[in-house]
């Protein structure tokens, strides 16, 4: 799973490099050039757009998405090990209606031969099929990872789905930035 948030995440960065190279040139040429290259905040559009599940798709793998869990800490183990459960299942119900609501805008464009109301008149089946594409990328690590809760379940492995499923304690936090800080000290010294 690591690997595959890996990708998503080169992915993501390959492609907000490439964006950010194109906004840069577009100001300078603006700036000293009088010269615009037209459909540059389109091109930003698309990217968001299929950026944005790519971002859910790496914090989803790191456990690094937002949880509310001011209740959480103070269940039992195993009560803790079915909220992270349901959490995760929520979390696929989620992505596959997401991948399906992608999915019926593609097929909508494709129905109206829809293009973009810009310069470039793009035919929006061209953005839109690699947005479906990363929904589906988001969608398909959902799920593994519910799947993975569900087994863990089965076992009764409470502990291993707190421990895999669950949100940083504060003293898993503390402890991680700490060691961060350790980090950036010591290359500091270097």
């Amino acid at each position: 799973m690591n690997f595959y948030g890996k990708v998503a995440g080169t992915a993501f960065g390959i492609v907000m490099i490439f964006l950010s190279i194109t906004i840069t040139a577009e100001t300078l040429l603006r700036k000293f050039l009088a010269f615009s290259l037209g459909g540059v905040d389109e091109l930003s559009g698309y990217a968001v757009a299929i950026c944005a599940p790519l971002a859910f798709t790496v914090a989803l793998i790191h456990n690094a998405h937002i949880r509310i869990n001011i209740l959480q800490n103070r269940l039992p183990v195993a009560g803790q090990a079915i909220v992270n459960l349901v959490a995760s299942v929520m979390m696929s119900v989620l992505a596959i209606y997401l991948v399906y609501f992608s999915i019926r805008t593609v097929i909508d464009t494709a129905t109206y031969n829809s293009i973009a109301q810009t310069p470039w008149a793009t035919p929006l089946i061209y953005p839109q099929s690699i947005w479906v594409f990363s929904m589906a990328m988001f969608a398909l690590a959902a799920i593994a990872l519910s799947i993975g809760a569900a087994r863990l379940l089965l076992k009764r492995d409470w502990q291993g789905l707190v421990r895999h499923f669950g949100p940083e304690t504060v003293q898993s936090e503390l402890v991680s930035e700490l060691n961060d800080l350790q980090q950036r000290m010591q290359r500091e010294k270097v």
